[in-house]
């Protein structure tokens, strides 16, 4: 490394002066709140100092990699790095941990950094931490230091109190965390510092620009630089970038205070930040005022009873709920769009984070009542973020799109506003930009238009994504129809009846279809690449436009009930893929994970309300605790906090977009919440206790009330909702047909699309093809020519023995007609057969036994189920044919995606067996990829003779690399190869 060092004078000693004692207010809700709850386990979030929604989230940094590492913080640590001014609440993929400051004392202050091996790091004691609303702070063991901070908006306050016999330092590190792409640093005066950092991880160009002011000056200061790609030989070299930065003050009886302002625009911007919110400002005051902005936010919502456990998990949940979305503009109105280039916001609040496949279930529809002006600047930021790069965003981060999870789901945020009366848009730019999403060719949106749903080998997840692009057309259509577009309502509606095309009737569970079939064996448990995050016992649920009809599909409200039952009752265990996510389980239910979320609450549905109120109960009681691992999953940006919010309040938005509540069993005595529009809606629970749960009655501002729903309406009127609670199952609420919520979907019926009894595409001597659909009173219809022109009803099994194209639809006696199912299948020659000598993985069989042979070759996307894998073993093949061949070259295909520990062979030896019955090695071939390239690559590895060879099996051996390589997320873990297609010319 290179140094550049400024030299300003001696260092003083100073006296140890104590912090001062913490600010004691009188008891308001901000008080039961407990930062560190979900620090543990998996819920991912951070202890540190932020104000609602801010764009500052300044918090320690305990870890610096792996899953439980994402938010840069794990109660289970003793190690500290330092405190960085941005962080991610609760997310499954880290990111953020921007400008990381670290006082010390001492030297070793360079050494190699915070590698969790030397350098600056610090031991500390659980003892020392305090966490509040607003406030951190720790004692640093190895350093001597006592480390306070506080944040406004826009900035971060530290305050450090030093050992009167160490020798003050404070490093700054813009290498932490992610990749660094380019950096800048600047000396402004002797107590202020400029800069800039661009980096590259789960956003893949994340600008953050920053100003230092410390309260005193630094009496000398030097920078460590690096290169882009390594340790530079001359200090003027071009890619020489500012790495580190270590600042020496003379010690004082004063703490040292270190004022930090964050910007995504420019370094100006960064510090008119600084300036508006801190100038002037002593920690203290600082403190305060956050710690008032919580107090504000929290009292939206004031409760009353319950168990002093209880209102801790309830007002930490309302925290954690107000975290993110974040701010993501400065005090002069400037931002960084989603085109990374800079825009002035006009009218509105611009911000970021958006984890929308999480929050659109809950979190969103939540803020719409308590409030609507920042739903307002929601809206408006998603609105902007279309216009300025495209499209609506599916979870953005700092003006990047990062493509994770599914769903256009900023479509039920804005519709749900929208349809809830919250305006102050360009409601027809809201409605282009919602449909515009629908219309895209990518993630089996093109593939949802043409058949009716996605089908499994085009798409990876996609019975996930076919389940929720249907909810989001509904919300597309509920815009639509009030705005009357009476055309466009008309089609999104028959869109949000897609979900249909999946439903089995035989299992009643919603499969994955490939080459139009159902694709098995096929076990409600097993996690795989055909849902997202969760299995079919979960996703099966999840039709919340159209439940009447889907209660109708499953044999009526009895059927719902029972299998509601018996997903709360099977066995725990899942097969399959491990997917961490999948927690918090009861019976196949897993709380742990989004599409979960809405479930217990569709007892109502079922005519027993009872059975919600009791299982949410159970849910509220024994996945939501006090402690740092009190989560059952990770928060999620605010979600898995929302649910207990909800829940606890007794109101639950099972369809974001239809105003309806659905009522439960509130958890308080008394809920008051503060609406915007000047009015109190307050939720009273009388008799209530750990043994009364089950609602006997209700009444609506003196009314009784038997249905178990409220209307989005009636809760912003204001007024009494009031619930008599009992220790059994009330007989009147929610009871008999009329007092039974209603989910249904008007507008044109949708034919399903006939169903092929297997999903297979290959055979060796013939296939027989049959055909079903759940729907009564249609005819099915088959073809084999690819325009339909030879067209025929179905009347039995087909058999086929040749290599064929097919398609089948379903057409009513009124002449509507469903989507065309098409399928191709290929004949496999007979005159070869295949063996290997180590078994694949059974979620990655890529067709069977025949797999490498059949004439199909994987795709770009391993999870499409195309290829055959192989983990921790060669790929050692046998093509044996039944006369001899004569060769003169020979391959086989193979798959890489590094990301997903899938890696090219590092070579592959190809032999022939001679008459004499043993193999002869012809040599060996490479891929010529190197482990490191990025993205899907697809190869064909081919041996070319010079001289053609006869033999009757040809052997395929590809090693593995074996473990993953150092410099690899998995180091260590065993790597795959994925392989497709053993051919010879």
């Amino acid at each position: 490394m290179i140094f550049r060092a400024i030299f300003c004078g001696a260092l003083l000693s100073v006296m140890w002066l104590s912090a001062p004692s913490i600010l004691i207010a009188q008891e308001s809700p901000v008080d039961y709140v407990d930062p560190f709850i979900g620090t543990g386990g998996h819920g991912h979030t951070f202890p540190g100092a932020t104000v609602p929604f801010g764009m500052v989230q300044l918090s320690p940094d305990t870890r610096l990699s792996g899953w439980d590492g994402c938010s840069g913080y794990h109660y289970s640590d003793s190690i500290v790095y330092g405190f960085s001014h941005t962080h991610l609440s609760g997310t499954g993929v880290s990111d953020y941990g921007d400008i990381l400051l670290m006082p010390l004392t001492g030297l070793g202050y360079m050494n190699n950094g915070a590698d969790g091996r030397s350098g600056y790091r610090s031991r500390f004691s659980k003892s020392s931490e305090v966490a509040e609303p607003g406030y951190y702070r720790v004692f640093l063991d190895d350093h001597k230091v006592d480390v306070e901070l506080t944040a406004t908006p826009r900035a971060g306050f530290h305050r450090y109190t030093f050992n009167p016999d160490g020798d003050p330092k404070v490093v700054l590190d813009l290498t932490h965390r992610d990749e660094l792409l380019s950096t800048t640093f600047e000396q402004v005066s002797d107590t202020e510092w400029e800069g800039s950092r661009i980096s590259k991880a789960w956003a893949e160009e994340q600008h953050v620009y920053f100003v230092i002011q410390f309260s005193r000056p630094a009496d000398r200061w030097m920078a460590e630089y690096d290169g882009g790609s390594g340790i530079p030989e001359e200090e003027n070299d071009e890619d020489l970038y500012p790495a580190r930065a270590v600042f020496a003050f003379t010690p004082s009886a004063e703490p040292l205070l270190v004022k930090v302002g964050i910007s995504a625009v420019d370094i100006e911007g960064a510090r008119k930040n600084l300036e508006a919110e801190l100038k002037d400002r002593d920690f203290d005051e600082v403190r305060e005022a956050a710690r008032e902005a919580w107090a504000s936010e929290l009292s939206k919502i004031t409760v009353e009873g319950g168990t002093r456990e209880q209102r801790t998990i309830f007002y930490t949940s309302l925290y954690h709920m107000m975290i993110a979305p974040n701010l993501f503009m400065d005090v002069d109105g400037r931002y960084r769009g989603t085109d990374l280039e800079i825009h002035t916001a006009e009218g509105f609040t611009n911000y970021t984070v958006f984890s929308l496949w999480d929050t659109y279930r809950t979190a969103h529809p939540l803020l719409t009542v308590i409030d609507s002006a920042r739903t307002t600047d929601f809206v408006s930021t998603m609105l902007h973020q279309y216009k300025n790069g495209g499209r609506l965003p599916m979870w953005e981060l700092s003006g990047n799109y990062t493509g994770c999870m599914i769903g256009y789901h900023a479509v039920p945020v804005i519709a749900d506003a929208w349809l809830k009366g919250i305006r102050g848009y360009d409601q027809n730019l809201a409605l282009e930009a919602m449909v515009h999403s629908a219309m895209q060719k990518r993630l089996g949106i093109d593939h949802y238009q043409t058949y009716g749903y996605v089908p499994a080998d085009m798409e990876s997840e996609s019975v996930s994504k076919t389940l929720e692009y249907a909810y989001d057309d509904y919300c597309i259509a509920r815009m639509a129809e009030e705005m009357g577009a009476a055309a466009q309502a008309r089609e999104y509606y028959s869109r949000a009846k897609y979900y249909r095309n999946l439903f089995d009737p035989s299992t009643t569970f919603m499969r994955a279809r490939s080459n139009n079939g159902w694709v098995g064996p096929f076990d409600p448990a097993e996690v795989n690449f055909q849902y997202t995050e969760a299995n079919a016992w979960q996703y099966s649920f999840y039709v919340p436009q159209d439940i009447d009809h889907w209660i109708s599909m499953l044999g009526g409200r009895e059927a719902l009930e029972q299998q509601l039952d018996e997903l709360f009752t099977a066995a725990s265990a899942t097969s399959g893929r491990n997917q961490p996510d999948i927690t918090g389980m009861i019976g196949q239910y897993a709380h742990g994970n989004e599409p979960s979320h809405h479930i217990a609450w569709l007892y109502n549905f079922a005519g027993a309300p009872h059975k919600t109120q009791r299982m949410v109960r159970r849910i509220m009681d024994s996945l939501y605790l006090a402690t740092p691992d009190g989560l059952s999953g990770n928060e999620d940006c605010g979600q898995m906090s929302a649910w207990l919010v909800s829940s606890a309040l007794g109101i639950y938005p099972v369809t974001p977009g239809s105003n309806t509540w659905i009522a439960g069993s509130p958890w308080f005595d008394k809920a008051v919440v503060q609406l915007e529009n000047g009015n109190t809606f307050t939720i009273t629970a009388n008799n209530q206790s750990p043994g009364n749960i089950y609602v006997q009655s209700a009444t609506l501002n003196g009314s009784p009330q038997r249905k178990s729903w409220l209307s989005h309406e009636e809760i912003m009127k204001g007024g009494e909702w009031v619930v008599e609670l009992g220790p059994e199952p009330g007989t009147q609420f929610g009871v008999g047909e009329e007092n039974i919520p209603s989910q249904a979907l008007p507008g044109p019926e949708v034919v399903t699309v006939p169903a092929l009894s297997t999903s297979t595409r290959t055979f060796r001597d013939s296939l027989v093809l049959e055909l079903s659909t759940p729907e009564d009173g249609v005819t099915i219809k088959y073809a084999f020519k690819p325009d339909l022109s030879d067209a025929r009803p179905y009347k039995g099994p087909i058999v086929i023995s040749e290599s064929s194209e097919f398609a089948a639809w379903a057409e009513t006696r009124g002449g509507d007609v469903s989507k065309v199912g098409r399928s191709s299948f290929l004949r496999i020659p007979g005159d070869r057969t295949v063996s290997v000598k180590y078994a694949w993985a059974p979620q990655y069989e890529g067709g069977g036994q025949d797999a490498l042979i059949d004439g199909l070759k994987g795709g770009q996307d391993f999870r499409t189920g195309g290829w055959q894998g192989y983990q921790g073993v060669d790929l050692d093949a046998v093509v044996t044919f039944d006369t001899p061949q004569t060769f003169s070259t020979i391959s086989a295909g193979f798959l890489q995606d590094q990301k997903s520990w899938i890696f090219m062979p590092r070579e592959v030896e190809f032999f022939v067996k001679e008459e004499n019955g043993t193999f002869r090695s012809l040599g060996t071939a490479e891929s010529g990829v190197s482990p490191e390239e990025d993205g899907s690559i697809v190869r064909d590895i081919r041996l070319v003779l010079d001289t053609p060879v006869t033999g009757t099996a040809v052997r395929v051996i590809a090693r593995t690399i074996g473990r993953c390589p150092e410099w690899h997320l998995g180091a260590g873990g065993k790597a795959w190869i994925f392989a497709d297609e053993i051919t010879t010319e």
